[in-house]
This record gives C-alpha cells, structure tokens and sequence, in this order.
C-alpha cells in the first residue's frame, strides 16, 4: 500500500467530518474547477478507503462505549417515551383521558434496540405468516367471523 500525501489526509479528515466529498476537497487545499470530481476519484482510491476506515475506527475505539450502555440508554428511552401520561385541558386540569408520551421517539428506540441486538426477520416461515393473514374491518364484520 502507498502512502498517502499530506494534503489526501486532509481530504480523509474533513470528509469523515463533513461527509461531502466536494467541500472536503475544498477544506483540505484542492485547487480544481470540478472539486466533485476531484472528490470522486479520491474516494475511489483503495489507499484512501482505507484510511478513512482506519481514522474511523480510531475514533469508535476511542470512545469506549460499552454495548451495556448503549442498551440501558436505548431501553431508558423506550421506557420513558412508551410511559402513559395524563391529558390535560386547555385549562391545564386532568381530562381523565391519558396518552403515550412520544410513539415515534419510542418506536425508534425500540428498533435500534432490535437492530443492535441482532433481531432480524431471518425467520421465512413467520414473515409468511404474517404476509397470509387477512384484515378484518367493521363493515366486512359478521357473526361467524367473530
């Protein structure tokens, strides 16, 4: 493997930063009309893959998270966002009525969770299943399908 010029290093640092292969060439000197260009034939470049993926890895195992972590942080989030609160009026008194506190913020924590925990749909025969089954609404409702 060659070694790469200073000025390409450059290029790899600010492209891990900004990940836009024109502004990088940019920040890191290149003197070109077609800076996209310039950026694609670097990120063509084995020598340079390469190290961006070695800068990358740097910087992961500098950081020390621990697995553990990131899932107490994904549960806590799930958890929290899953929780029922209470609905108030404009008023600000109780409706009696309550609801979730962010579906979407704890689906998504959910979901990372699964994907991190290696839960996948690898399993044909449930996908099947579950393509198979039929939906049942109000107005096609009757009292033998009940």
């Amino acid at each position: 493997m060659k070694n790469i010029t200073e000025q390409q290093k450059k290029f790899v640092s600010e492209y891990i930063k900004t990940l836009d292969g024109e502004l990088s060439a940019k920040n890191a000197g290149y003197k070109s009309k077609d800076l996209k260009n310039v950026a694609n034939r670097l990120l063509a470049e084995k020598d340079i893959i390469n190290e961006i993926k070695s800068q990358l890895h740097k910087q992961i195992s500098s950081l020390r998270v621990h697995k553990g972590y990131v899932i107490q942080k994904l549960l806590q989030i799930a958890e929290f966002s899953l929780e029922e609160e209470d609905i108030l009026d404009k008023d600000g008194s109780f409706t009696g009525k309550k609801k979730l506190r962010d579906t979407s913020a704890g689906l998504k924590a959910l979901e990372s969770l699964c994907k991190y925990l290696g839960f996948s749909n690898s399993n044909a025969k449930e996908e099947d299943e579950y393509k198979q089954a039929k939906i049942i609404t109000i107005s096609n409702l009757d009292d033998e399908k009940i």
